[in-house]
């Protein structure tokens, strides 16, 4: 069971991001505050649901939350900042588009993190598989990114990001060998 929160009477926004491992395309983030009362047997790390599990969760959440936002950097700004970086940057933009309620406490999915300004945070290791605002975010983060991949896939239909997401598959390695790289291929990674 995950839990509603780390501190009672708090208004926390769980953050995470996907796509840190990807060798094109954005990483996204998103911030998510849920009512304390929220609950949903389905909720889960979004790596241990389905497709059609996480689309499902994603309405949810998106209707349920007090707040919700998701902001991504480019290939090329993790480029020039490192993915970690650009993990955190996302997650506090994410945190910044937060209009409805002003968190008071941030639980970051993770080992590190920058503090955002006027807010406290503790990072949680594995925080998606144990807290339900972390574990939204997750969905949230997870599925815009791959709505974003699967557009961008029309664009460049030989490196099958309609499936693999942009993640490190043979067949994205393969197509990288034999066609090169797109403009939204992250050019710090290691591509081959």
């Amino acid at each position: 069971m995950l839990k509603p929160y780390l501190n009672a009477n708090v208004i926390e926004a769980g953050c995470d991001e996907a796509g840190r491992g990807c060798l094109a395309g954005p990483v996204f983030a998103a911030a998510v505050i849920l009512p304390p009362d929220f609950n949903d047997p389905l909720m889960d790390d979004s790596k241990q649901l389905s497709h059609k599990q996480r689309i499902q969760l994603r309405k949810v959440i998106e209707h349920y939350a007090i707040d919700w936002a998701v902001a991504s950097l480019s290939n090329q700004e993790i480029d020039e900042i490192n993915i970690l970086n650009a993990s955190i940057q996302a997650m506090h933009i994410a945190i910044g588009k937060l209009n409805k309620e002003k968190p008071q406490h941030l639980l970051i999915d993770g080992n590190r993190f920058k503090p955002y300004p006027g807010i406290p945070h503790t990072c949680l290791v594995k925080g998606d598989s144990k807290f339900l605002s972390i574990a939204a975010a997750s969905i949230l983060a997870k599925t815009h990114r791959d709505e974003f991949m699967v557009n961008i896939s029309k664009e460049f239909p030989f490196y099958g990001w309609n499936i693999n997401k942009g993640y490190p598959t043979q067949k994205h390695r393969e197509s990288i060998a034999k066609h090169g790289t797109t403009p939204y291929h992250r050019l710090s990674f290691r591509l081959l």
